[in-house]
Order: structure tokens, then C-alpha cells, then sequence
């Protein structure tokens, strides 16, 4: 399949999760598709990124290593991000990544993530945090901190500091997230 025809194919998913997992099943079936898929997830003015976001979610939940060959190009897009539906799903595989390098005895991801993604990683949750998003990036990008501040000591006191500013202006779901990690940060 090329880039134009995954275009066209991705130009018919929607919201819904069936549409997201029937995409993704395409990807599962052929692997030579994570690329060209982030490649359109970080063009900024192309109308199906955020789509591409979303099948890149579903795929890397189902097989995550399918996404460790493209580790770079991931890493290094992240901070082009600015759309609601790409962050979201975005951060999710984040999330997905973090948990596997720290609370998984498989080191497949320890060996895939080097200091240089985590790096990427844990700026762009940062930026996720801090900026104008919705609560659920905000959430993937607190346990990946938490997480991430296992590897980086700096990455907690600032955690904690942008939490207790943040936390009288949150959501009720930001405030619930913001109080949970504050009480694993003490």
C-alpha cells in the first residue's frame, strides 16, 4: 500500500472504535505501514493526522514493538504536536512505552528506548502538561513522569511544583490525577 492509498484509507476512519481497529488490523497485518503512518501524524496541515494518531494508538496497544524501528522519528515529532486528537493518542503510546521500560521484566522496550527518546519523551510531557490540553494526555503525561523521575531526578520536584501550581484551576479529573500523583511523589 502507498502513502496516497493509506491517505484515501485513512480519510474513511472516524471517531469510532470500530473504524480505529478495523485500520488498525491493516497495520497489524503489514508492519511496513508504521512509517508512512507517522510520517502523516506529524504533517501539521494535513486534515488526517490526528486519524493517523489514532490507528497508531490502536496498533502500538495490540504491538508495541512494531513501533520500536520508528523510535526516533516518534520521539523526535512529538514536540510538533498540536492538535487535541493527536496529542491524546500520542501521549497514550507514550504512556504505553514508559510503562513497559519500568514495570515490565520483558526489557524488549528497555532495549528499544534509549536516553535520547526519554528524553523527547519526558519534554514533551512537560509540554503536555503545561500547556492548553485535555485531561487525558495531561494524565498519560503524569504517570510517564513519575515514571520517567525513576530514571531523571530532576523530573520530580518540577512534577510537584507544576501540579501544586495547577491544581486550583484544574478540572475535577485533573485535580483527581494531579492528587494521585502527588501522593506517590511524597
Amino acid at each position: 500500500m502507498t502513502k496516497e492509498e493509506l491517505c484515501k484509507a485513512l480519510d474513511h476512519v472516524n471517531h469510532s472504535r470500530e473504524k480505529r481497529k478495523e485500520m488498525a488490523t491493516l497495520v497489524l497485518n503489514n508492519q511496513d505501514l508504521v512509517k508512512p503512518l507517522l510520517e502523516i501524524a506529524f504533517e501539521q496541515n494535513n486534515h488526517i493526522s490526528s486519524k493517523s494518531c489514532w490507528v497508531l494508538e490502536f496498533t502500538a496497544k495490540e504491538k508495541l514493538a512494531f513501533i520500536f524501528p520508528h523510535l526516533s522519528v516518534f520521539a523526535a515529532g512529538l514536540n510538533t504536536l498540536h492538535l487535541h486528537p493527536s496529542v491524546r493518542p500520542m501521549a497514550k503510546i507514550c504512556e504505553y512505552l514508559i510503562l513497559g521500560y519500568f514495570k515490565k521484566k520483558d526489557s524488549s522496550v528497555q532495549k528499544a528506548l534509549n536516553n535520547n527518546h526519554l528524553e523527547r519523551i519526558t519534554a514533551a510531557c512537560f509540554d503536555w502538561i503545561l500547556g492548553d490540553h485535555k485531561v487525558a494526555a495531561q494524565a498519560y503525561s503524569m504517570t510517564c513522569l513519575l515514571l520517567l523521575g525513576q530514571k531523571f531526578d530532576w523530573v520530580h520536584p518540577e512534577l510537584k511544583m507544576i501540579l501544586e501550581q495547577n491544581y486550583a484551576r484544574g478540572s475535577a479529573a485533573y485535580k483527581a490525577r494531579a492528587r494521585l500523583t502527588l501522593a506517590k511523589l511524597k
